[in-house]
């Protein structure tokens, strides 16, 4: 499976041809070769400003982005590093607030992939080195980092004291990743997985968690007292309510902050989560105000994203298009919620053939009008067969969304949903290039 983007940029196209080219050899886990890559280029992640690091099944994204948004509102200079891109590359890496310009990042992904070259190290590797170069060489003043797969061998996993991390919520995803058969390690499949995100832990680091079912909550209290942490868990060390507000409290106080703008009752989670991890730590201040301020500006695409108009959008005929990257059921429980109140939808749905094909369409019941499948466009993707068990009505299927956009019946809103790379290709044909 390639995870890479098409450049119109020359030198970046070249590396990203590069890039392209690498995976990780078959069994190979740990941080060995990414600490020898880093080694190599003068250990750019020991020269970063403090940094928070989070993990999470989902909403770790939408976590990094409310940090980003409030830090930002405090005046502060801030470097994101998210994952993955949806239409261009340059998505990944964030520098002081504006995605990194083509020239710089060619340069850096040159600088990586040469340094690594007798290393055999993953497209993961490779980014996560260029990701921390570019932060080590511009100054700013936090740096917002999100973990790829698990936490425990992701390559972002190598600072020694951020300033905090944070793990959002926990469910079952890339299991031919995060559950091979270990010794040693938690056997139920969701205290694995805890146990696998709760690894970013630091000694001596606060670590804010959310509440989690059993066996998943014992698995982080015994992942981060082994590791030394700090653990703030909501409901204990934190707490927030949801209503007209989030009702936000610790040690230090309450606040009320105001609800998110981007759409789902999810997200005010990944806003609570967001605020105990920049009250729990004492590199930098972030006023009440300011997170106010950054809760509400706050964007983060194909999350419950309303399609905008553009050449995709008009073949809907006028009628509210969702965009969601969701891919596994935590994910379509909370599409599901957010639709719940909503006249049913009709369903356009792309997923890669290694995916759970119910995990969407299973939540979403009779909300459906109708379902049609459409490729992952690049990667392998189930068939119209594989969803039919999970769907009341008989799913159809099309070539791409523009054909299936335009065989809708007239009545009825629509919900694109199933993949980040499916999610990227609306995009990109419906002019919404992220920025």
């Amino acid at each position: 499976m390639k995870d890479f983007a098409i450049s119109d940029h020359p030198a970046v196209q070249a590396q990203l041809d590069r890039l392209g080219q690498l995976s990780v050899p078959q069994g190979r886990l740990g941080l060995d070769t990414i600490r020898t890559l880093l080694a190599r280029l003068g250990n750019p992640e020991r020269h970063l400003p403090p940094v928070f690091h989070v993990a999470g099944t989902n909403g770790k994204g939408s976590t990094c982005t409310y940090l980003r948004f409030m830090l930002e509102a405090q005046g502060l200079t801030v470097h994101t590093a998210t994952k993955p891109h949806l239409v261009r590359y340059n998505e990944r890496i964030r520098v002081a607030g504006s995605l990194i310009g083509d020239d710089l990042l060619a340069a850096l992904l040159a600088e990586a992939l040469d340094a690594g070259e007798d290393l055999a190290p993953s497209f993961f590797e490779v980014t996560t080195a260029a990701q921390f170069l570019a932060f080590a060489r511009v100054p700013a003043d936090a740096c917002v980092i999100e973990t790829g797969l698990g936490g425990r061998f992701d390559a972002t996993n190598v600072f020694e004291r951020p300033a905090a991390c944070g793990i959002a919520t926990l469910g079952i995803d890339h299991e031919a990743f995060l559950l091979i058969p270990e010794a040693g390690v938690p056997q139920a499949p969701l205290a694995r997985i805890a146990f696998e995100k709760t690894c970013i832990a630091k000694p001596g680091v606060p670590i804010i968690t959310q509440i989690y079912p059993e066996p998943a909550a014992q698995a982080v209290v015994d992942t981060a007292q082994a590791i030394g942490a700090t653990l703030l868990q909501r409901g204990q060390a934190w707490h927030a309510t949801v209503g007209a507000t989030v009702a936000y409290r610790d040690a230090r106080g309450t606040i009320d902050l105001p609800l998110p703008v981007l759409p789902g009752a999810h997200q005010a989670d990944n806003v609570a989560l967001a605020v105990a991890m920049l009250r729990h730590q004492d590199t930098i201040t972030v006023s009440p105000e300011a997170m106010a301020r950054g809760i509400v500006a706050a964007r983060w695409p194909a999350r419950l994203q309303r399609l905008a108009p553009g050449p995709l959008a008009v073949l809907a005929g006028g009628r509210t298009v969702w965009l969601d990257g969701g891919h596994n059921p935590d994910a379509g429980v909370a599409i599901a919620r957010h639709l719940a109140d909503q006249p049913p939808v009709h369903v356009i749905i792309g997923m890669l053939a290694n995916k759970d094909p119910g995990a969407i369409l299973a939540p979403l019941g009779r909300h459906a009008l109708s379902v049609t499948i459409v490729p992952a466009p690049g990667h392998a993707a189930h068939s119209p067969d594989a969803f039919a068990p999970f769907s009341a009505i008989p799913p159809a299927s099309a070539p791409d969304v523009s054909a299936a956009l335009a065989a809708l019946p007239p009545q009825g809103d629509v919900l694109i949903t199933g993949s980040l790379y499916l999610a990227g290709d609306v995009l990109r044909r419906n002019g919404e290039v992220p920025d």
